[in-house]
């Protein structure tokens, strides 16, 4: 049999069973013998402690797949067939900066979205091209799943500045489909959405159940409270009926930040006072689960795993893995350039859509014009992503400070001004492209 070897950087993350689940659940088409769990130094213990988790779940599965912990990322890479991507530069405490200096000026903290969503970004680009330009060297027929948030960001950095073969994954898309399936009483595997936007902004405008167009009914259901997309890391605010009829879209939950941004921000202000920021509740989720996983009787994911944001994202991971490593040209909603699927944006950026996955990778779906009244937001949010990616490779202060400004949710230069001087001081040693 042929050695499927698959590496996971950041292995020591508490999402990692979901992983080892989906890698589980699929032996049968995704034969994996070598699986690699690389972490940095100060992420040993959770890695020990996440690696053994693993093992006992793959022995409880009685099957021959190896899990190998290591801190040697050269050794890791080695030959690999997919490498997959978790990790968090600065661990949670730079997230919680991240929520906590925009939140002072007024402007959503947010880890994906808005100013926090800009520094993870500059944070996390220089060190996934280390890693990709390690990939070039000792696997470069591998795939990167890349599954490091902000994933449209990111995915689009390594596209425009590395020779590594990407796709960005999300676990929102998914996350919509199943809410649409617990709408009618169905299965997933019902529904198929036709999506389009960017990662964490997108919509989808065609809704079918087993093939029938329930476009119309689902609005209906969502005007009347009866269809939701609930993700566990977002206030669970509803947007008015007139709203959701006007729309006329089924919209991602991080749409609120955009459509109910004042109210978002009292949420925000509001839960940092009271609980912490989300941030701070990740870390005490974290803490407790880290706990559960010490237990040497448990030998299955957990059901406190849900309670994290990007909860069941194996299924999207795993998935496309084996779409990709059968050649099953399923499709699946991912990261990945936009090669003239969308005519009002550039060719070479990365957008979020149905894409068609097969051994070459992800092919987009044709969408066309964006209809006018999500056009301009997506226009806008995707101006801001380029610059981002932009001052993440360069370290340029000016270009930085030009992305936060154009930001929509950012209200001035000069509020801009002051978040970008307060994070680049925060997050001084994961920066080195800006302390030349």
């Amino acid at each position: 049999m042929k050695k499927l070897k698959i590496v996971t950087i950041g292995g020591g993350s508490s999402y990692t069973p979901e992983l080892i689940d989906g890698f589980i659940k699929r032996y049968d088409e995704l034969p994996v013998t070598d699986y690699y769990l690389v972490d940095i130094e100060k992420g040993k213990e959770k890695l020990e402690i996440v690696g053994n988790l693993a093992r006992r779940m793959v022995e409880k599965a009685g099957l021959p797949m190896k899990i190998h912990l290591t801190t040697d990322r050269e050794e890791a890479l080695k030959d690999a067939d997919f490498v997959t991507t978790q990790l968090r530069v600065g661990l949670l405490d730079a997230r919680i900066n991240d929520e906590k200096i925009p939140l002072k000026y007024g402007v959503l903290g947010q880890e994906t979205t808005g100013p926090g969503g800009f520094m993870k970004a500059q944070r996390t680009i220089p060190v996934l091209l280390d890693i990709c330009k390690d990939m070039e060297r000792l696997c470069p027929d591998a795939w990167l799943i890349n599954f490091t948030n902000p994933a449209g960001i990111v995915t689009e950095a390594i596209e425009k500045h590395s020779n590594t073969k990407t796709i960005g994954i999300c676990s929102g898309a998914n996350n919509m489909l199943m809410d649409i399936a617990k709408a009618y009483g169905a299965e997933k595997a019902d529904i198929y959405a036709r999506i389009i936007g960017l990662n964490h902004l997108i919509f989808a405008d065609k809704i079918y159940l087993k093939g029938n167009d329930v476009t119309e009914d689902f609005i209906e259901k969502l005007t009347l409270g009866e269809g939701s997309n609930s993700l566990k890391n977002i206030p669970d605010i509803g947007f008015s009926k007139k709203f959701t009829q006007a729309l006329h879209m089924y919209p991602i939950s991080y749409l609120k930040y955009f459509f109910l941004d004042k109210e978002m921000v009292d949420i925000a202000k509001s839960d940092q006072a009271s609980k912490g920021t989300r941030g701070e509740q990740t870390k005490e989720i974290e803490k407790n689960l880290f706990e559960i996983y010490k237990d040497v009787n448990l030998a299955v994911k957990p059901k406190e795993l849900e309670s994290r944001g990007g909860a069941y994202y194996s299924d999207t991971a795993c998935s496309i893995i084996s779409s990709i490593y059968n050649d099953k040209k399923e499709i699946h909603v991912v990261n990945t350039v936009n090669n003239g699927a969308v005519s009002d944006l550039p060719e070479n950026v990365v957008i979020e859509t149905n894409s068609v996955i097969d051994k070459s990778g992800a092919h987009p779906i044709v969408y066309g014009k964006l209809p006018i009244k999500i056009r301009g937001l997506i226009q806008s949010v995707k101006a801001y992503e380029e610059l981002a990616v932009e001052a993440a490779v360069t370290g340029d202060y000016n270009t930085a400070l030009l992305a936060l400004t154009i930001h929509p949710l950012v209200p001035s230069a000069n509020i801009a001004e002051l978040i970008l001087n307060e994070l680049l001081e925060a997050n001084k040693e994961y920066l080195p492209q800006y302390n030349k």
